[in-house]
């Protein structure tokens, strides 16, 4: 594995650093400073700010809480559009760029580097790419790419936990359209999204594995319930979405009809197979060293009562840097056409419990102030934000495959052990 750019790597580096630099908006600059400042990632797109609980309602219908973005990121998401860079690696006839898989990783570097956001597009979006009919693909993809979409991920559902094949949400067809019912939960961002892809089973009689099929349905589609679940962190990103009666056009199946499992799979291949965030999880850990050395006097940092923090930290920085050579290993294999397997399990597995064990150290070094839940309290360090993210770093190693499931992966595909 090679650590340092070739020639056209640093010039495509600087390309991508001079477009941050030029190209950003006054605003979103800002907000990146205030990021590093208060030793936090920039809100990316997609994410759930920490009080967004207060004041949702109980209940409500599919599409109501969808709002198109304006401003400085609606400007940003244009900018990216037109590079391509919104999806850098789909074919430039669906909006894409096709970088090479290192050009890719260099510019999630260079972004995440920069704090700068990042506009992605919904899973469902290279799914759709590899699958879908031509029909499909101009109806759907090109909304992604300028925003007038917001998708959820309609998989998990209350009964089926890791065992995905076991979904109970029924399909069932009727002329030109399935009407479909049943339950979804842990849906992110359903309560403004305004498109959902999901998988229903369509063939109760087949092994669990078939008999599923992936459609695409419209979320102000009559019959679609929301329900907010409120984390105990208080923030309030997931979602148990109930479907009574639901229709949905069949021209709206993606892939075969009871083959919708191979479609899933395709789903979840791009959803693990992300390098990940180990350059923010450097810079937090940096951000949590410096506002501990510039509290020290007043009392809410633990550098000067409790020695064993300092080494702390330093174990954390380390294993920053290690997340990151996982990330680099795994980047270098897709750039030379190796498919990462239990290589990304690691990277997955190690990064997600490490930001179990940052937020743990974050708390320590706090001390008693960790209790401090209010934001604008002046006894909450850092507005309450490592406390807040200390509690959510609850679901770090359960969201998008648990660390047990990660390990087996390792297990039986990097070491070759048995099943049993």
């Amino acid at each position: 594995m090679r650590l340092t750019d070739s020639t056209e790597e640093a010039a495509w580096r600087k390309t991508v650093k001079d477009f941050i630099e030029t190209e950003m908006p006054g605003e979103l600059r800002q907000q990146a400073v205030a990021a590093r400042r208060g030793g936090q990632n920039a809100q990316f797109e997609g994410e759930e700010q920490g009080g967004e609980a207060r004041g949702r309602p109980t209940t409500l219908q599919g599409g109501q809480g969808y709002q198109r973005q304006t401003g400085p990121m609606a400007e940003w998401r244009e900018k990216l559009r037109q590079n391509g860079w919104i999806v850098p690696s789909w074919p430039k006839e669906y909006g894409g760029a096709e970088m090479t898989p290192m050009q890719q990783f260099i510019l999630s570097e260079e972004f995440a580097m920069a704090r700068a956001p990042r506009v992605g597009v919904p899973l469902a979006g290279p799914t759709i790419v590899v699958h879908g009919t031509d029909e499909q693909k101009a109806e759907f993809l090109p909304p992604m790419l300028t925003g007038e979409q917001s998708w959820c991920q309609g998989f998990s559902e209350p009964g089926s936990g890791s065992d995905l094949a076991s979904l109970q949400t029924r399909a069932v067809k009727d002329g030109d359209e399935f009407v479909i019912n049943g339950s979804k939960i842990w849906t992110s961002g359903a309560h403004r999204a305004n498109m959902m892809f999901m998988i229903a089973r369509t063939d109760p009689d087949a092994p669990k594995h078939r008999g599923i099929t992936y459609f695409i349905l419209d979320m102000k589609t009559p019959g679609i319930t929301i329900q907010p679940l409120v984390q105990m962190s208080g923030a309030a990103g997931f979602n148990q979405v109930f479907f009574d009666n639901v229709r949905v056009p069949a021209r709206n199946v993606i892939g075969e009809i009871n083959r919708g499992w191979y479609v899933a799979t395709t789903t979840l291949d791009y959803e693990r197979s992300g390098i990940g965030s180990a350059i923010g999880t450097t810079q937090r850990v940096e951000s949590i060293i410096d506002w501990a050395k510039d509290h020290i006097e007043e009392g809410h940092s633990m550098l000067k009562r409790n020695p064993l923090v300092r080494l702390e930290l330093v174990d954390r920085l380390v294993e920053a840097n290690v997340a990151l050579i996982l990330s680099y290993r795994v980047a270098h294999m897709q750039n030379v056409g190796m498919i990462p397997n239990h290589e990304a399990s690691m990277c997955k597995m190690f990064s997600t419990e490490l930001n179990q064990r940052i937020a743990r150290t974050s708390m320590k070094m706090i001390g008693l102030y960790g209790i401090a839940w209010d934001s604008n309290s002046a006894h909450s360090p850092n507005r309450g934000q490592w406390t807040r993210g200390y509690v959510g770093s609850v679901s770090s190693t359960i969201a998008g495959g648990t660390s047990e499931i990660q390990r087996n992966i390792i297990a039986q595909r990097g070491l070759g052990l048995p099943r049993d």
